[in-house]
């Protein structure tokens, strides 16, 4: 990968290409779920929105909500609404509420009537049943058309349903058309917002198999940019799809020569948390597992800030500070470290 794609998706990056050797990382909490790859998102949203239910509305008839009129508590009469919804079962909804809910989603002129529509049918799509009924319906579409709203909200929740109808396969085949639109929202957006985060998880649904992974290739930089300046939690989701990527073969050239910020090797050190360190000792585990020839590893180090030269040439100085993780009281991480020395 070049120079020329890599810069036009770091443009309006500025802090990520600012980054130096005493950059802070943030940690946060995260379970290794299969080993080498293979995470998957699943949401369950709420409603925090400050929707009223009208009487004899589509809501109240297909939600199952008890109606109550406007009244001055509107912060309780969403909250009742919130707690009802939630009660009730997704699984329940009939192909026609999923349908009278889709409508809606279009038609209604409400902000806040359309937030709380996405959040029924991203609960609704949790389960299997509705995954289907709504592709059949053609709701992948309607729902994947607010990606490009002006509401931030209304952003996070199509984000949010779309993650939940994505761990179904057949419904991955008409959402990867949306990959590229959903990486320019996590670049466009401000680093650490709820944005960039509901599209992370999406993505990692996304490359959960080989077959749509290709698409991320142009994105690796920012990923790896944005392991060094985001907060913990988007560490551990920015993580989960790299480790995703790792996993395929097919994918690993362009991850070694993808740029990398050198502050990079400053994540491998005891301070940091143990659930982010051992994701990361795993994304290592899965590179070092790629073989190059003579001639490609040298050709590589001469890109002195790739992920090869960052990583895993012999002259990285992360290899100096994996030596030091040896003792590390968690035993996984000791192991894993142990593993990469060997």
């Amino acid at each position: 990968m070049g120079e020329d794609s890599v810069t036009p998706r770091l443009r309006n990056m500025k802090t990520l290409l600012g980054i130096v050797a005493g950059a802070g990382a943030s940690y946060g909490i995260y379970k290794l779920l299969r080993g080498r790859g293979e995470d998957t998102e699943i949401n369950k949203a709420d409603s925090k929105n400050d929707m009223v239910l009208q009487p004899g509305s589509l809501m109240a008839k297909v939600s199952g909500f008890n109606v109550i009129g406007r009244t001055d508590s509107r912060s309780r009469t969403t909250e009742i609404a919130s707690s009802e919804i939630l009660s009730k079962s997704p699984g329940s909804l009939e192909p026609r509420h999923l349908s009278m809910l889709l409508s809606l989603l279009q038609s209604s002129p409400n902000p806040a009537e359309k937030q709380h529509v996405l959040i029924t049918l991203g609960n609704a799509a949790a389960f299997t049943v509705n995954q289907d009924l709504i592709r059949e319906l053609g709701g992948l579409h309607n729902i994947a058309s607010f990606l490009s709203d002006p509401s931030p909200d209304l952003r996070v929740q199509t984000l949010n349903a779309l993650n939940n109808l994505s761990m179904n396969i057949q419904n991955q085949e008409q959402l990867k058309i949306y990959v590229p639109q959903v990486l320019e929202l996590i670049e466009m957006s401000p680093v650490n917002s709820d944005l960039q985060l509901a599209a992370l998880r999406l993505l990692t649904n996304l490359t959960v198999t080989d077959n749509h992974q290709h698409l991320m290739k142009p994105s690796i930089t920012l990923l790896l940019s944005l392991l060094v300046v985001s907060s913990e939690v988007l560490q551990i989701q920015v993580l989960k799809v790299l480790v995703n990527l790792s996993s395929n073969p097919d994918i690993m050239d362009d991850l070694v020569q993808a740029q990398a910020p050198a502050s990079l090797v400053l994540l491998f050190d005891s301070c940091t948390s143990a659930d982010v360190l051992l994701r990361l000792l795993t994304f290592v585990v899965n590179l070092q597992a790629w073989r190059p020839s003579a001639q490609v590893a040298e050709a590589l180090r001469k890109q002195q800030d790739s992920l090869y030269c960052v990583l895993l040439d012999s002259s990285s100085q992360f290899h100096g500070r994996l030596r030091l993780l040896l003792s590390h009281p968690d035993r996984e991480i000791s192991a894993q470290v142990a593993r990469l020395l060997t």
